[in-house]
């Protein structure tokens, strides 16, 4: 018989995925299921930055704030493909927070965590500076700009578990964990593939939930531990829209309820707005932005642009549900956005299950999953912290080192748009090599989907990153559903549902 997986892990979120990339990379036998695509539920459902978390700092979590800003440039040089800095501008709202308390809140954000490459807070003058061009004029002359990152938050994703696979895990979508028993010193876990309706037996050591908004219901239907799941459920809905301005800086502001909103340059052509904090009720599967949820962000948005953002100029909008740690805060927006670790053995096979969290911070808290289960599991070949040494598959490259990367593929495979090489440099790096091939034209990369999606590149997200459908294509490892037309997304579809099997095969 073969020996057990060291760890089973329950969710292929970016929790799952980073606890499995750095299990895996220690040597330990991994194993994930995932009952859908990768980063189909709160992953791909974020605002998309890796930040410190500005308005953490009224909360009073310091050692959230801390490791995310130091977790920051960490993440950037391992993955400078798909993680590049912004610059954000925070414009002075007068009655709201005093001009004093936001400059105390950057000063901390500037030195709380070790910051060496992004650059520092200035002081803008909005009557003079083209970020104050957008905003309502005589309103708002006073801001401040300052530095985070912005990530490809559904590739994140799929880049760890394409990473955690290389180095030996067993990665498995559309495989829903139905059931388990727990002995003394292992797992065995019952897992159903959603395709073919099989079934299989995965003996562990550890098993690991890391369900997202679904952790509750793993650990009381599937798993069986009869105990409450301190989990609270908040939902964030977004807006896309056509550009609403030139520049390339980012803006935060603030709402007269106390929350705060992101207007974020995106995907060259628009502006994605947002995020809510509200309770949610009900299966995460089903959450999408609510028609209170875009008035919200609209009415919000209006304050400060000159020209209103209406429901007529949405082009996309989606929603995720945070699976936050439920302290018992009276407010969704002043839940901790930490993460929580909970190991529960009762003299058994251990369970870890996993609340809360930010894509920031997923490879600290995946350390720390670790050095919580050690006493349970063989120490592994390599020491904790070598995830934010070594790169993510494509980000093999100096962290100002994308430009050359885009010239190098203009260069080499010249019928390419300057356009096409930057979108496929930013999605896959230098694996942009391997899609490219050897192709002397657009017609050596097969089918053209349209928005310059071709069948070479749709044949490498098939065999290398597990997607399936046009929705896995289109909406989590590329953004082109933004570009492609109901019909050609649905040519997609028929194209994998006749081919998924030959390109895995």
């Amino acid at each position: 018989m073969d020996s057990p997986y060291d760890l089973a892990i329950i969710g292929g979120g970016v929790n799952g995925c980073g606890i499995a990339r750095d299990a895996a990379g220690r040597g330990l036998k991994v194993y994930l299921c995932e009952q859908n695509d990768l980063a189909s539920g709160t992953s791909s459902a974020a605002t998309k930055l890796i930040h410190g978390g500005l308005r953490y700092l009224e909360h009073y979590e310091f050692r959230l704030v801390r490791e995310a800003l130091m977790e920051r440039e960490v993440l950037w040089g391992i993955a400078p493909h798909i993680i590049w800095p912004l610059r954000f501008v925070l414009p002075y709202h007068k009655g709201l927070r005093p001009a004093w308390i936001l400059r105390l809140g950057l000063f901390l954000y500037d030195h709380l965590g070790g910051r060496k490459r992004l650059p520092a807070t200035r002081t803008l003058d909005l009557t003079t500076d083209e970020a104050g061009v957008p905003l309502k004029r005589g309103e708002f002359t006073k801001g401040f700009e300052y530095s985070d990152c912005w990530v490809e938050d559904a590739r994140l994703v799929a880049l760890n578990a394409r990473d955690a696979a290389d180095r030996g895990a067993r990665v498995v979508t559309r495989t829903k964990a139905i059931t388990a028993e727990r002995g003394a010193a292992e797992w065995a876990l019952t897992v159903q593939s959603r395709d073919t309706g099989l079934r299989e037996t995965i003996r562990a050591k550890v098993v690991v939930n890391a369900a997202g908004p679904w952790v509750g219901q793993v650990l009381n239907a599937t798993l069986r531990i009869n105990q409450a799941a301190k989990v609270r459920l908040v939902q964030g809905s977004h807006i896309v829209v056509r550009k609403l301005y030139d520049h390339d800086r980012c803006y935060i502001f603030q709402n007269a309820d106390g929350r705060i909103f992101f207007a974020v340059p995106y995907e060259q052509d628009f502006t994605l707005v947002g995020t809510t904090d509200r309770d949610y009720e009900g299966d995460p599967a089903d959450v999408t932005a609510s028609d209170e949820e875009v008035a919200y962000i609209c009415d919000a948005a209006a304050e400060y642009f000159t020209k209103p953002i209406t429901k007529a100029d949405i082009v996309w909008s989606y929603s995720g549900v945070r699976p936050l740690y439920d302290k018992g805060d009276s407010a969704a927006q002043s839940a901790t956005r930490d993460y929580v670790l909970s190991l529960d053995t009762d003299g058994k096979a251990p369970l870890l299950s996993v609340f809360g969290g930010k894509l920031t911070t997923y490879r600290k808290l995946a350390e720390h999953a670790l050095t919580l289960l050690a006493p349970h599991i063989p120490a592994g070949t390599r020491k904790e912290g070598w995830t934010g040494h070594e790169a993510l598959p494509g980000g093999d490259f100096p962290i100002d080192g994308f430009p050359a990367l885009v010239a190098e593929i203009a260069s080499r495979w010249p019928f390419l748009t300057q356009r096409h090489a930057t979108r496929l440099a930013r999605l896959y790096g230098t694996k942009a090599r391997d899609i490219l091939g050897t192709a002397t034209s657009m017609a050596g990369l097969g089918r053209d989907f349209g928005a310059t999606l071709t069948e070479a590149e749709v044949g490498h997200l098939v065999r290398t990153e597990w997607a399936r459908t046009a929705q896995d294509i289109v909406w989590r490892r590329t953004k082109l559903g933004l570009r492609l037309t109901a019909g050609e997304i649905e040519a997609l579809d028929l194209y994998l549902q006749a081919s998924v099997e030959q390109l895995v095969a």
